[in-house]
């Protein structure tokens, strides 16, 4: 017979359920005790004691991987919800002392790294009881994030119109074409596109934002673009054109100093750069929270200061 309510809370506590939610999260024993700070055994007895307090096994071991039972998926259904419920009520009790606290999850696609630091800082600065964690993923990731709704704010450009979703854009995004050091382009005059993009094109992976755009504008322009290679991040294009195998479409941002090194160059060619906005997004259904409400107010308000400093280093 099913523990009555009073009965089972008596018997759980949260430290069996912020246990619980780090072993489901992480789908490791020893990840959850490096997250909190306890010892694997640690782990394992809050575990156990949260299972002899619900008559069900949370977890199970086949071979050596760690699953979630069926009882362990209803339970973290509920874990979910109370966390989240102690978040609402920390903002709310926050707010009442007019200030924002507790935690901002934002998510920004592989470009857009770049820009995230440095917006971070004076916002950090007038809210000192926010802690913010930053998870750098590609776009596809990224859009999968924002259907399953569990991320507070996402960064990113090339937002689909299809999508109920409000963005915030805040800033350009310039998307130039390089090519390393002695480059037999940089001698020519009159690069046309086509040019550039037989040259051994290298590219992001499908589905990414930067690799996007370039597919749009090839599109538009009845281009030929044939990828030579693909990688896995911005970093990995830009090196690859440091080696010499090839020339890319980055976002000017990410290669600053390269640039400033000459160890890059931007070719010009005719409808380059490709301009792009970063923006700050989430689903039209959510209702932001507090913390949420701040930032987006933030970067309302400073926009134009984003300009400038942006303007600057690219100077």
């Amino acid at each position: 017979m099913p523990l009555s309510i009073q009965n089972l809370a008596s018997r759980l506590t949260f430290r069996q359920l912020q246990v619980f939610k780090a072993v489901y999260d992480l789908n490791s024993y020893s990840k959850a005790g490096e997250l909190l700070g306890l010892t694997q055994p640690a782990i394992s007895s809050q575990v156990r004691h949260l299972e002899q307090a619900l008559g069900l096994p949370m977890f199970e071991y086949v071979g050596r991987k760690l699953y979630c039972t069926a009882g362990g998926e209803e339970m973290a259904k509920c874990v979910r919800l109370v966390f989240a419920a102690l978040e609402q009520v920390q903002n709310n009790l926050a707010a009442l002392e007019g200030q924002v606290a507790g935690d901002l999850r934002l998510v920004a696609v592989n470009t857009a790294q770049y820009v995230v630091p440095y917006m971070l800082g004076a916002f950090l600065q007038l809210n000192p009881q926010v802690t913010v964690s930053v998870s750098v993923v590609n776009r596809a990731t990224a859009l999968q994030r924002l259907n399953d709704n569990v991320d507070d704010l996402v960064i990113m450009g090339m937002v689909p119109a299809e999508r109920p979703l409000t963005s915030l854009p805040f800033l350009d995004n310039e998307l130039v074409p390089v090519v390393p050091r002695g480059h037999p382009l940089l001698d020519q005059m009159n690069v046309s596109t086509q040019a550039f993009l037989d040259s051994g094109l290298l590219v992001r992976e499908s589905g990414s934002g930067s690799r996007l755009a370039l597919e749009m504008h090839c599109q538009n322009q009845r281009l030929r673009a044939i990828p030579s290679m693909e990688l896995g991040s911005n970093d990995a294009v830009k090196h690859a054109v440091l080696a010499g195998l090839g020339v890319a479409v980055l976002p000017k941002l990410g290669v600053l100093s390269e640039l400033a090194l000459g160890s890059l160059s931007i070719v010009t060619i005719a409808g380059f750069p490709l301009r792009r906005s970063w923006c700050v997004v989430y689903p039209q259904a959510r209702h932001p929270t507090p913390i949420m409400r701040a930032f987006l107010d933030y970067v309302r308000q400073n926009i134009r200061r984003f300009e400038q400093l942006f303007l600057r280093r690219s100077e």
